[in-house]
């Protein structure tokens, strides 16, 4: 196995950099290029212990005065001696660094090949490594959290149970096939009937946790809704905390879609700004019309905004038409600051949720905040690491659970236990993809691909 080094740390300068090796000369490269204050080798570090030295190019030019620790084979993060510079943030210093391990005998690591020699080496399984990138790239302190209980093997757990006793009816199975005379307890189906249900019931469950993980790693597809000047890019824009649309006092100044994403208290939001809806013959905005429309069919959450400061209009009706489809809407009535002239009680009596509040002073925000997060209250439940994020492991749980199903059907047919098995086996293969059991070389390749290089 070649022994492998990267920077673990982002581009740019900063405070500290880290540059990361791993293999079994990790520890031996180190030595040419680190030298302890107190003149200890770094083969007789303690494990798992800061030691402060000077940092050469191996030449004996001094490039640092920094920190090392190493880890050894197999208590390590990747199973392998391993060891660590935490030098200063130069990203030349690091480049500088890493050039004289290449010297030594390192070569570059590929992207995510330290998690991927961990998971070759038994020090995680397959969702655990994937929960390692969806935590680099948590875009908020929920996903941030769910991916730190997949980490910790939070689903691992669940599937690995199912995994374990389906395996444990296959062996009862065949033990009493294959040993017909030993002293075996007969081996009854039906038996197993409850316990089978109880996985598919739990498969389930954990399926149907996806469209939580769809919030948690892309964001509530949202559309901001309302006829022109109401304050849409506005809002948009207060909520961004920069100037991201263009505002002005002329209607139809917005004429297509714009999307970015956001956190709302505790939820990620992918806003789609949009034109304002009413009839035009621009062609150029009623395209951008069109666009509204179809982002408010395509939204899980639609926040329809009504100028406070001035009286509802034909377009406000339409507006709230179109928002009592969505699966979500709430009602926004903007312009808090200027004196309210609005009749809300035709808004209230369409919508379930209304707030009031000002893009220019912020007042409401928070009002905002909690009646969004209140649409997804149930959904919050869920136990941290639990919540499937990843389409893969969608999938897999998907076909796992088809094979559970028609177990269960041909046990309500009486077919003989073989055909049953058949279908118990291609749901453990399954489940066996998703810790990596049974994966092939291809998917393990493609999943390790996501990852940035020192990871």
């Amino acid at each position: 196995m070649d022994t492998i080094a990267a920077i673990a740390t982002g581009e740019g300068i900063g405070a500290v950099g880290i540059v990361r090796v791993s293999g079994p000369l990790a520890h031996g490269l180190m030595e040419a290029v680190f030298t302890e204050k107190s003149g200890r080798v770094v083969s007789d570090f303690e494990s798992r212990k800061l030691y402060y030295g000077t940092l050469t190019d191996g030449a004996g030019a001094v490039l640092d005065h920094c920190l090392c620790t190493v880890s050894r084979a197999p208590w390590s993060y990747t199973g392998e001696d391993t060891a660590e510079l935490q030098c200063h943030g130069s990203p030349f210093g690091l480049s500088a660094v890493l050039a004289a391990l290449f010297r030594a005998g390192a070569r570059q690591a590929r992207p995510g090949e330290f998690t991927q020699r961990a998971f070759l080496n038994g020090k995680l399984d397959l969702t655990q490594a994937e929960a390692v990138i969806d935590l680099i790239c948590a875009e908020t302190v929920q996903a941030a959290q769910n991916a730190a209980g997949q980490l910790g093997g939070a689903v691992s757990g669940r599937t690995g149970a199912i995994y374990d006793g389906l395996r444990d009816i296959l062996a009862h199975f065949h033990a009493v096939v294959d040993y017909p005379d030993e002293d075996v307890e007969p081996f009854e189906l039906q038996a197993y009937g409850e316990i089978l249900a109880g996985y598919v019931s739990e498969l389930r469950r954990l399926r149907a946790t996806f469209g939580r993980g769809q919030i948690l790693t892309c964001g509530v597809p949202t559309a901001i809704l309302g006829r022109p000047n109401v304050g849409k890019s506005s809002l948009l824009n207060a909520l961004l905390g920069y100037e991201r649309a263009i505002v002005t006092d002329l209607p139809g100044t917005t004429r297509d879609t714009l999307e970015e994403r956001v956190q709302l208290g505790e939820t990620l939001l992918r806003l789609i700004d949009t034109a304002g809806v009413r009839e035009t013959l621009d062609p150029v905005e009623r395209q951008g019309v069109c666009r509204a429309l179809a982002s408010a069919e395509g939204a899980d959450l639609v926040l329809a905004v009504f100028d406070g400061s001035r009286p509802l209009e034909a377009g406000d009706f339409e507006v709230l038409e179109l928002a009592k489809k969505a699966p979500r809407a709430l009602g926004v009535i903007s312009k808090s600051d200027l004196p309210l002239v609005l009749d809300a009680e035709p808004i209230r009596a369409g919508l379930a949720q209304v707030v009031t509040l000002s893009a220019k002073t912020a007042a409401g925000f928070d009002d905002l905040a909690e009646a969004v997060a209140g649409f997804f209250a149930e959904d919050a439940a869920i136990p941290v690491g639990q919540v499937l994020t990843n389409p893969r492991h969608v999938d897999v749980v998907g076909r796992a659970l088809v094979h559970l199903e028609a177990s269960l059907a041909a046990m309500e047919f009486g077919v003989t236990p073989d055909a049953v098995l058949t279908e118990l086996e291609g749901a453990m293969a399954a489940l066996g993809e998703l810790s990596g059991r049974t994966v092939s070389l291809d998917v393990t390749a493609r999943i390790f691909e996501r990852f940035c290089v020192g990871k």
